[in-house]
């Protein structure tokens, strides 16, 4: 049963958290705006208060002055009794008493609207202080916003990359069993057959000697054939299991004689162009390069249908670079690694080498216009190997 992938139900808290984040966000902004429409409502306010407490002001001057006169006009009506009457003097005080009222009247509304004025700026500062807050929250909301992006960004690459690293586990499973499976046949069909064969003619040959030596020795002839043919066989299996030129000589010995007996049975056309470099590679490199090859060069027998092939293998000091076309029939990229079925023509096995070493895999192709696959791999020290 194929193991269900934990990256949706990762990708929806993710989400989920981002979404919350971001409401956070707008609603930390929410109440700064908020904060800022009170702060300017009191500003407003306080500016009226303000105003109300110079013009209390202004007029308490002009009382106090008044009230003064009064005053003063009470005693001197007071010590002049025989120049003032009666009714003088009680004006004179009841206008004393009154713009003295007026006085106290004034000084309290003036205390009044001092004291709102000082609640107002109160006020004002903590909504100042609210709006600067909230700013500075959205602020670094935006910063913890902008690296949680980045960092759960660089999360989801690793899970898929730990993903790819599983799913390419279970394909080299597959692959390694379906290589067993292919080897067994062949050994069934070829080698096991003949050898069968061999043992039914060896004992017919035992039989004929003595009856008939001519026969006798015409059997071993054939005999010797069959045993020539079937050791051809074996060495076949063995060659594409591991070519031993790969170890003993190097990869473009290995890929030299691989074209030359693939061109032999299959009388496709391939033009090699072998780098001139003689410096031996890493052998996990050079055993990557030479079954990239193996695999393009299967794809085109099997099918491209193409009759010609140019394969370019260029070594320098730092990388390998690769270039593979034919002149096939194509066909889609993405609908031929999209079927797993027939594993994409084995496309993504050369890309999954490719990429474990660190290497770029880039491949072309359209309906009649053939395929070209272009690969550049970096050369890594035995230590970074």
């Amino acid at each position: 049963m194929k193991k269900k992938s934990v990256l949706p139900s990762l990708e929806e808290i993710i989400e989920e958290t981002i979404k919350g984040i971001e409401n956070s966000k707008s609603q930390i902004f929410d109440i700064a705006e908020n904060a800022r429409t009170e702060a300017e409502r009191i500003m407003q306010k306080l500016e009226t208060v303000k105003k109300k407490v110079v013009d209390v002001i202004n007029e308490l001057d002009r009382i106090e002055r008044l009230e003064k006169a009064a005053r003063i006009r009470l005693m001197e009506v007071s010590r002049d009794l025989k120049r003032f009457t009666e009714e003088d003097i009680r004006k004179a005080y009841l206008n004393a008493s009154n713009l003295q009222a007026e006085v106290k009247i004034l000084r309290n509304r003036e205390a009044q609207f001092k004291e709102e004025r000082t609640e107002l700026e109160r006020q004002y500062k903590r909504q100042q202080d609210t709006v600067a807050k909230a700013e500075q929250l959205v602020s670094h909301v935006g910063v913890a916003l902008d690296y949680l992006m980045k960092n759960i960004e660089g999360l989801n690459n690793k899970l898929e990359e730990i993903e790819a690293r599983g799913n390419l586990g279970s394909r080299i499973i597959r692959a390694q069993e379906e290589e067993r499976r292919r080897v067994a046949r062949e050994i069934h069909d070829g080698p096991a057959q003949s050898m069968a064969n061999i043992v039914l003619r060896a004992e017919f040959c035992e039989r004929l000697i003595d009856k008939d030596v001519i026969l006798a020795k015409k059997e071993i002839r054939q005999l010797k054939e069959l045993v020539r043919n079937s050791l051809k066989d074996v060495r076949k299996i063995i060659y594409d299991l591991r070519p031993m030129a790969l170890d003993d000589l190097g990869l473009i010995p290995a890929v030299t004689r691989y074209i030359e007996e693939f061109v032999e049975r299959f009388g496709i056309k391939i033009d090699f162009l072998p780098s001139q470099t003689k410096t031996r590679l890493p052998n996990t490199l050079e055993v990557a390069i030479f079954r990239i090859i193996q695999e393009a060069l299967q794809n085109v027998q099997k099918h491209s249908e193409g009759k010609k092939v140019k394969i370019d293998l260029n070594i320098t000091e730092t990388e390998v670079n690769l270039y593979i076309e034919d002149d096939g029939k194509g066909f889609k990229v993405s609908k031929v690694l999209a079927d797993k079925d027939r594993d994409g023509y084995g496309l993504l096995g050369m890309r999954e080498r490719v990429e474990l070493l660190n290497g770029q895999f880039n491949i072309l192709s359209e309906s009649g216009k053939g395929t070209s696959i272009s690969i550049n791999i970096p050369i890594q020290s035995p230590e970074e190997e």
